[in-house]
């Protein structure tokens, strides 16, 4: 049986059947835009018939206009003109609101002779494809904003070492721009020589976190100077499949939390100290009333047999180094009492400078002073002071003999006294022009029974003693400059002021 067109009904059936099994909705246009054939998906998802949609054009059926879309949005004229499948993604507001992407594909229908016959026009729904996508696109988004955000340094790198990202915590971190190291850098330029190599033998051994992980790992960086910078590495490789494609480490700079563990080091190890020094202060004071007693009555038979033997007798030349010995060992028990804080202050209201005359004199021994010169440079301002003066000459005395010795018998001893009526302060000055304190030793220097003298000349206690003594009576005492020109320390005590009682 032959058809229309000298085809066969059973083709035309055929291909009729075809159409309504197209899985898109379909429609068959003219050149006009007018439909000659809709596939039964299409009927159903449009709830129509085929008597309602033939002969309609294709903007009556979507949108109920009478109006063309416009050329610019409907590639419809650029499909009869080019003769080549064209598309246009559209969004439609269902019946239930909800927004939904279509992609509309317009293909055209040659006649045998190449002429166009007719247009088909597909409607795809590609909701979910753009609904991923809009998803796969936050999440980009937000993991870029996530990385960029980071107080860690992010670097990632292809498997030749090309940087292909850097955040802004690793270009501060490195001091190199993102631009920079994609021109002329590579991942091994961050590191010492061989680190990197290092690194990656590493990551490629289960041992280490797992194959291709690297966990919390302490290395050295190099920035764009040069520097060493200690840090801190968390590394993984990137593959596709079982192929190695990228690398990619997280950097933490470990120059802050060091300097933080150092610090915090060094405070333990001074609560360490000063429980070692409160301890020792308990000890010695023990020890000092011990050995007490018994100088003092070395010293009192000493002296007594000293006053019976005759002028001439030669027993007195010992008997006098007895009792200078025993004097020394005397000064000694009275700075570990002193030291061990056990003994009572008994506070006056005295002159600053009528104190330091007043301690200076009591060094009766005019050959420590040698070819020293001592310089007096004494504020006329009233500087009284509430202390306990014995103890505060002691102070000071020691001050005076620690710069004697620093000079060596030749030199200027410096005393200056000043004050600062607004901060309620006075101020003692002891300057010399000796050899200065080394810097290792600066910190030490206060320490009890720290001394840079032979053994048997000195004992260590004079500054540690000193300052706990300048402290027990409100006031501190300070290294304020030392060099190999000289040192000078700094006495502060409160001011007093008669309206205070």
């Amino acid at each position: 049986m032959i058809a229309h067109n000298g085809r066969p009904l059973e083709e035309i059936d055929w291909r009729i059947k075809v159409f309504d099994s197209l899985s898109f909705p379909t429609l068959i246009l003219t050149k006009e835009k007018r439909i000659v054939a809709a596939n039964q998906i299409f009927l159903n998802k449009m709830h129509l018939v085929h008597e309602k949609v033939v002969g309609k054009s294709c903007h009556e059926i979507f949108y109920n206009s009478k109006k063309p879309c416009a050329k610019e949005i409907c590639p419809f004229s650029r499909v009869i003109s080019h003769r080549e499948t064209d598309s246009v993604l559209r969004t439609v507001i269902d019946n239930d609101g909800e927004v939904r992407w279509e992609d509309r594909v317009f293909s055209p229908i040659l006649n045998d002779d190449g002429s166009l016959a007719y247009i088909m026009e597909s409607v795809r729904d590609v909701t979910f494809i753009k609904k991923m996508e809009r998803e796969f696109r936050e999440t980009k988004e937000f993991l870029e904003k996530v990385i960029q955000s980071s107080a860690s340094g992010v670097v990632a790198s292809d498997v030749e070492g090309n940087i292909l990202l850097m955040n802004p915590a690793a270009e501060e971190l490195f001091g190199f721009s993102l631009e920079k190291v994609m021109e002329d850098k590579t991942v091994e330029d961050l590191y010492p020589p061989g680190v990197a190599r290092e690194i990656m033998k590493k990551l490629r051994s289960p041992e280490y976190g797992g194959k291709g992980k690297l966990s919390n790992t302490k290395i050295d960086v190099l920035n764009v100077t040069g520097e060493r910078i200690p840090g801190e590495i968390s590394a993984s490789i990137i593959y596709e499949g079982n192929r190695e494609v990228a690398t990619m480490g997280i950097y933490t700079d470990l120059r802050e939390r060091l300097a933080v563990e150092e610090k915090l080091k060094e405070a333990q190890s001074q609560l360490v100290q000063a429980e070692k020094m409160a301890s020792m202060g308990q000890l010695s004071a023990g020890v000092a009333h011990e050995i007490n007693n018994p100088l003092t009555g070395i010293l009192f038979y000493a002296s007594l047999l000293m006053e019976k033997l005759p002028a001439t007798d030669p027993t007195k030349e010992h008997l006098g180094y007895i009792i200078e010995d025993v004097n020394r060992c005397k000064v000694i028990v009275r700075n570990l009492l002193a030291y061990g804080r056990q003994t009572t202050p008994s506070k006056n209201i005295i002159q600053l400078n009528m104190l330091v005359q007043q301690s200076l004199g009591l060094i009766r021994d005019q050959k420590l002073f040698g070819n020293i010169k001592v310089v007096k440079e004494m504020a006329e301002d009233m500087m009284l002071v509430q202390v306990d003066t014995d103890q505060i000459s002691q102070a000071i005395i020691n001050l005076i003999m620690n710069a004697l010795a620093a000079m060596e018998g030749e030199g200027v001893l410096t005393l200056l006294t000043y004050r600062d009526k607004s901060a309620k302060k006075v101020f003692l000055e002891v300057g010399d022009t000796g050899c200065g304190i080394p810097e290792t030793n600066l910190s030490k220097i206060f320490d009890p029974f720290f001394t840079t003298k032979e053994p048997g000349k000195g004992t260590g206690l004079g500054l540690s003693t000193s300052i706990g003594i300048i402290q027990e009576n409100g006031g501190d005492l300070f290294v304020k400059e030392t060099s190999s020109k000289g040192t000078t320390f700094q006495v502060e005590l409160p001011l007093y002021t008669p309206a205070e009682e």
